[in-house]
């Protein structure tokens, strides 16, 4: 109880989470890191070609990225040895924070890719919880026309959009074929969506249940962009 005690927080949503954890308590990235290769090594034996795709969470400094890729690396050079199976694999970050996405140029030099975490970012860029937001205010703001509609549901293009784009520009200007896309439940808002598309984002992740919408939103904004 004591150890319990001594983990709770305030302000859980800004706390030790995330990549935090894996520069507090590395041994946890470790043991992440070598199940995902662990797995990649015993299906690639199997057969079946597999590429996975290793995000670290919440990242606010390249040295944050610098020091766990470094930890991820190291695990797939073991597991390699290990199991006597070569495999390929890439590792990129989520941009959840403003500080990311305005420093998205100097991430993308270490990073093989990029995802918008929209929850995350929508959070910390509008300063809400979204748990305490949506329960307690957010419906007020929607209902009075305070904000045209929850930054939830669909993105806010003139601010978190306003990051999104610094982000883009900036990686790409390092990388021009740099990967980015987004995962939260915005890839599933055709407005959402809309933007994305405008931004050039290469994809879009969702619930299973919207990946019909997600899809005909894409195809529409494509058209409607041309």
């Amino acid at each position: 109880m004591k150890k319990v005690e001594a983990l709770s927080e305030f302000n859980p949503m800004l706390g030790h989470r995330g990549c935090r954890l894996g520069i507090t308590y590395p041994e946890i990235y470790d043991m992440q890191a070598r199940a995902v290769f662990e797995a990649v090594a015993q299906l690639t034996k199997e057969g079946f070609e597999v590429f996975p795709e290793v995000e670290v969470p919440l990242v606010v400094h390249i040295n944050e990225f610098h020091r766990l890729r470094a930890i991820i690396d190291d695990i797939a050079a073991q597991v390699k040895e290990e199991t006597k199976i070569d495999f390929e694999y890439t590792v990129g970050t989520m941009i959840e924070v403003p500080r990311a996405a305005l420093t998205a140029d100097e991430l993308a030099t270490e990073a093989d890719f990029f995802s918008f975490g929209t929850n995350d970012l929508t959070q910390t860029s509008f300063g809400f919880s979204r748990d305490d937001a949506e329960g307690k205010f957010l419906h007020t703001y929607v209902e009075q026309k305070v904000l045209p509609v929850s930054p939830f549901v669909t993105l806010d293009e003139k601010g978190v959009g306003k990051l999104m784009k610094i982000a883009i520009e900036g990686s790409r200007s390092v990388k021009p074929d740099f990967l980015i896309g987004i995962c939260g439940e915005h890839g599933g808002d055709p407005e959402s969506i809309d933007l994305c598309h405008r931004l050039g984002l290469d994809f879009v992740s969702c619930s299973p249940y919207r990946v019909p919408i997600a899809r005909l939103a894409a195809a529409q904004a494509a058209i409607r962009n041309q």
